[in-house]
């Protein structure tokens, strides 16, 4: 890399490396609750066998 990359460099990350991070954020936020919805989908999924068993 030569120094009259840098500048090219700088623009890149400034121009795509703050929708980067928040489609990270994002996607971390969204597998967060994706896991949380699955425990819960998995504890009704029981309650309904048990209330099937009575």
């Amino acid at each position: 890399m030569t120094p009259i990359d840098i500048p090219l460099w700088v623009a890149l990350l400034g121009n795509f490396g703050f929708p980067i991070a928040i489609s990270i954020y994002l996607l971390v936020r969204f597998e967060r609750k994706l896991e949380n919805l699955e425990i819960v989908i998995s504890e009704l999924s029981s309650a309904i066998k048990e209330y099937k068993r009575d």
